[in-house]
Parts: C-alpha cells; structure tokens; sequence
C-alpha cells in the first residue's frame, strides 16, 4: 500500500495547477483552496493523501501547532503596531506521554535486571518507593543520573555515537 502512495504523491509533481486541482476533486471529494498556488496545493495534497492513508496528526500535537500559530500572529501583529518584543519568544516543551501509573521500566545493570513500576506516588524498585527516577537510578548505581536517560527515555544528545575516545 505505501509503495501505491508513493506513485501517487511522485504522480502530483507531474500535474499542472489544474490537474492538481482536479486530482484534490478526485481523491478528496472537496473543493481545493482556490487562492492556493501550484507548489502549495501539491503539498497540502500530499499531506492530506498521506494522512487519510497513514493517518493525521493526534490531537495533543494539532493544539500544539495551533497554539504557536496563534503566537506567531500575536506577535507579527505587535510588531507591525510597533511594540517589539524585548524577550524571545518562548519555546514550548514537547509534549510528552507521561509515564501512567503501571508501567514497567526496565534496565540492565552491572549484569543484573533491575524492574521499577510507576505508582501514582512515585516508582517503586525493590521493596522501596522514590519520588523520581533519578533517585531510583542513584539507588541502583551509586552515582549521580539522569532517571529519565538512564531507563532509556530521553534520546541521547546529538553527537554522542556511545563509543569511547
């Protein structure tokens, strides 16, 4: 199925700005943006092939790109008023799932499989219950970690192949 997308979405860089419009009418079954150019249309197109086939964007991340769109305008009209912002703009966080309580984490250590399930309180690990993962991985290793890093949450930083010098 992905490899009859592909032709597809490769086929719309053949069309014209009314074949476009015409394929939108087609696979859609809506009228394309008319104000819309061709390089524009082809996109919004492949995307929205590729979300009714794949699937869109989940809600979390859609109110996400809402809400700095929403900035962005608040901004750009400040700016055109005059009032320029002294402070950058600020940067949200990325959403994250959160960790519900139940889950089992799970990190080899020193040879040995250490199990930490997280509570509502906190995560438990051997009979003890912690208020952060960085606490149960101090517990388990004797120095200072990163709890979330060192169960494997957090990607590792650009740059580090894992290999020594």
């Amino acid at each position: 199925m992905d490899t009859d997308l592909d032709r597809e979405i490769a086929a719309l860089s053949t069309l014209d700005l009314a074949g476009l419009r015409s394929r939108w009418r087609q696979r859609l079954r809506t009228a394309p943006p008319p104000q819309l150019s061709r390089a524009l249309l082809l996109r919004l197109l492949a995307y929205r092939l590729q979300a009714k086939a794949l699937g869109d964007l989940d809600r979390d991340t859609a109110r996400l790109l809402d809400r700095l769109a929403r900035e962005r305008l608040r901004r750009r009209v400040e700016e055109a008023r005059g009032k320029r912002s002294k402070a950058a703009p600020p940067i949200p966080p990325p959403p994250s799932p959160g960790l519900r309580p139940g889950t089992l984490l799970v990190r080899e250590h020193a040879g040995q499989m250490h199990t930490v399930t997280v509570q509502a309180d906190g995560f438990a690990w051997q009979d003890h219950t912690y208020t952060s993962l960085s606490e149960v991985a101090r517990a388990i290793t004797g120095t200072r970690w990163n709890g979330p890093r060192f169960f494997g949450l957090r990607d590792k930083p650009a740059g580090d192949s894992g290999g020594g010098r």
